[in-house]
């Protein structure tokens, strides 16, 4: 599987995920035009998308969801209530409803899904596999508060990516008012660096090889920040692999996900 992060943060987000005859993109929070300019700039086929994955209606997820999809002629999926909200602004879409909790084929994948907490009408995390005994990823962003059901999720991965939306201090000093600062902090807003990495050190294991922090703030973080919070907490907790921060304006060059072991005989480091 190959992942490329075109960009995430708080003014857009999308992923695509690469397998051997089909392309998964996941979220697509940017303007068809921004999406053709960031693929083109690490060599990613946009035409090459088969699905549109969506995790909830907000813009920076859902923004070019369905011109992208009438341009490509592909379904957008998304849970009952994502898809809802978004038909009532995009009423000719072609739109595929994800069970909750059930592995389900997605394109060249099983994907399966689980509710998160954040304000949207039903937001999901996701894991994503290529067939049997291939590898797993699991993405979760817009979290808000861990639940027992998104740790069980995002069990046994070899690839996370996870939101680290903020630095706690930066956003208590920060320009947002009181109201704003605590709808992020809360229950349904976004996780800290802090929470970003309590949830991922009860997630490591011995084939977790790729770690991917996205959704970062622009005003509220840094990505040497999160970085370094994010992977000392890492390290301390046997993980040994590679860790990427995808920032809003500029995509990540595209990742060949590995297990750790196989990273680790082949050199590489987090």
């Amino acid at each position: 599987m190959k992942v490329t992060v075109l960009g995430s943060g708080s003014r857009g987000n999308a992923v695509a995920l690469q397998a051997e005859n089909d392309t998964l993109l996941i979220d697509a929070g940017f303007g068809v035009r921004s999406l053709r300019r960031r693929a083109t700039a690490v060599g990613f086929d946009l035409e090459s998308v088969t699905g549109i994955l969506l995790t909830h209606e907000h813009g920076d997820h859902s923004r070019g969801a369905a011109p992208l999809a009438r341009t490509l002629r592909c379904p957008v999926y998304g849970s009952p209530g994502t898809l809802r909200a978004l038909r009532r602004r995009e009423r000719d879409l072609a739109a595929v409803a994800l069970p909750i909790g059930e592995p389900t084929l997605v394109c060249d994948f099983t994907v399966t899904a689980c509710h998160t907490n954040h304000d949207a009408l039903e937001p999901v995390a996701v894991t994503v596999e290529t067939g049997p005994g291939g590898l797993k990823l699991g993405l979760a962003y817009d979290v808000g508060s861990p639940t027992q059901q998104l740790v069980e999720l995002l069990s046994n991965c070899n690839c996370l990516m996870v939101e680290a939306n903020h630095d706690e201090g930066m956003l208590r000093q920060g320009p947002y008012p009181v109201h704003v600062r605590h709808r992020i902090a809360g229950p349904g807003g976004h996780l800290s660096n802090k929470a970003a990495a309590r949830l991922l050190t009860r997630l490591v294991h011995r084939e977790l090889g790729t770690v991917v922090l996205l959704h970062l703030s622009d005003r509220c973080n840094r990505p040497q920040l999160a970085a370094r919070e994010i992977r000392t907490a890492l390290r301390a907790n046997g993980f040994g692999g590679r860790l990427h921060v995808a920032q809003q304006n500029e995509p990540l060059p595209s990742i060949d996900l590995l297990r750790q072991d196989q990273q680790l005989s082949l050199g590489f480091s987090g």
